[in-house]
């Protein structure tokens, strides 16, 4: 009870504290999930923010009150609670007294009170009813534990000394390069939405040491496959000082951190999906890309030494060998050659062929893209004329030149996708089930 001027007002109770007031009257407030006969009786699942409540209803005229009302209806129960170990959380209300407060009386179009099937066949479905479909506490669970990833992420930045900063998404031009930038008019100048905040946090690097942003970003990707989207949101570090042992061995701390978090808080959850807590050493091992070519090749009598990049079926192969092998379902990948990295990386310095890069795979994705970024202001002119082919004199790259020329450490850092870590957290198939509205060339609503 609380009292205000004399006046008692009965404490709203949520399903996870029904079992604290075993025999007591209380009050719950939630959205009608489930209504069921078992032996003559008459049950509902009642959904709060916590989870679920199971009322018994004998009363005739109270069972009246839920004729015709639909999965949704908004309701106010006044009842006993009472011990029962079938019952979600170990009790359950008796002799309740219903309230409609927010009648439904359409049939949803997906049934929230049962696991919804994710078949490719069936995501369209699943997105066009997202706004219903994210009632289900199997959905509820991804988007719960993506919050823990989030927080987790953060506390665990902040533990390192780490900066949270803010960068813009409109920018002048697509100083990145590629042709994946989405352009819009701005009061008749053209802009770009921001594929990242690459330039961003290595320029506060040079202010704060350490940055860190969690932001969307947006790539034109003209594809509609399982790992891409055009609007995701991406976990960006930046920090001075370091070199390619300690971004590993951040990145290795800051995966190790994530899972325990998420596990510990979310173990209920992540069994609504048959998931099991990933094995993770507490540093991350290393493996040549060339090495896993060769692996792959005689493992799989299929050739793929030489090639500059990872197919996904290396990916996902070089994974399952690592968790076999290794103790660890994730990998780093190293020696990328530097032909192809941009302008703004670092090669290795006793082998400027390859560049100073790892990409972090975990699940048989890859996660995460981390670099030393070259800090030799006469190197960065260079590589920008060479690899980007740009005039520095270009306006679009004035302010990150300025800095760099200002005096900037060796640093490195990396991104990584929080949806596709979510998604391999969880055990999804496909990164849109692990984003709330998901965004391709599909798909622009809801």
């Amino acid at each position: 009870m609380r009292f205000f001027c004399g006046i008692v007002f009965q404490v709203r109770i949520l399903s996870s504290d029904i079992k604290k007031h075993v025999g007591k009257t209380v009050k719950i407030q939630g959205w009608l999930h489930k209504k069921r006969k078992l032996g003559g009786l008459n049950f509902i699942n009642v959904r709060d923010r916590r989870g679920l409540t199971q009322v018994l209803i004998e009363d005739k005229d109270e069972v009246e009150k839920l004729r015709g009302m639909q999965i949704g209806t908004v309701l106010t129960i006044e009842g006993t609670a009472a011990d029962d170990d079938r019952a979600p959380g170990g009790a359950e209300i008796h002799g309740p007294k219903l309230t409609v407060e927010v009648p439904v009386t359409e049939e949803p179009p997906i049934e929230i009170d049962k696991p919804i099937d994710h078949k490719p066949e069936n995501l369209d479905t699943l997105f066009e009813y997202r706004t219903i479909g994210l009632r289900n506490l199997q959905e509820t669970a991804i988007f719960k534990v993506q919050s823990t990833v989030t927080k987790s992420i953060r506390d665990y930045f902040y533990k390192n000394e780490f900066t949270e900063i803010h960068t813009p998404k409109l920018l002048a031009a697509a100083t990145e390069g590629g042709a994946e930038v989405f352009k819009l008019d701005y009061f008749g100048k053209e802009s770009t939405l921001a594929q990242s905040p690459q330039f961003y946090k290595q320029m506060m690097v040079g202010v704060f040491e350490r940055v860190f942003e969690i932001a969307p970003v947006y790539r034109a990707e003209p594809s509609a496959t399982t790992r891409h989207m055009t609007e995701y949101t991406s976990i960006d570090g930046e920090m001075g000082f370091i070199d390619m042992n300690d971004l590993k061995s951040f990145l290795s701390g800051l995966l190790n951190y994530v899972v325990d978090e998420v596990w510990n808080e979310h173990e209920t959850e992540l069994k609504r999906w048959n998931t099991t807590k990933p094995v993770l050493p507490k540093e991350i091992p290393t493996i040549s890309m060339e090495e896993i070519h060769e692996k792959y090749s005689k493992a799989n009598k299929e050739n793929s030494v030489g090639e500059p990049d990872l197919r996904p079926d290396e990916e996902r192969w070089i994974c399952e060998y690592a968790k076999k092998n290794l103790g660890s379902e994730a990998v780093f990948v190293s020696d990328w050659p530097a032909s192809d990295m941009k302008f703004y990386h670092k090669a290795q310095a006793d082998n400027p062929k390859l560049a100073d890069r790892v990409d972090l795979l975990f699940r048989g994705i890859e996660i995460t893209t981390g670099s030393m970024r070259e800090n030799d202001y006469e190197v960065v002119l260079k590589q920008l004329k060479d690899k980007a082919g740009v005039d520095p004199k270009d306006p679009g790259f004035k302010y990150f030149l300025q800095a760099m020329q200002a005096g900037m450490p060796p640093h490195g850092g990396f991104g990584m996708g929080l949806e596709r870590l979510t998604e391999k957290i969880v055990g999804l198939k496909n990164v849109k089930e692990a984003t709330l509205f998901p965004r391709d060339i599909n798909r622009l609503a809801p």
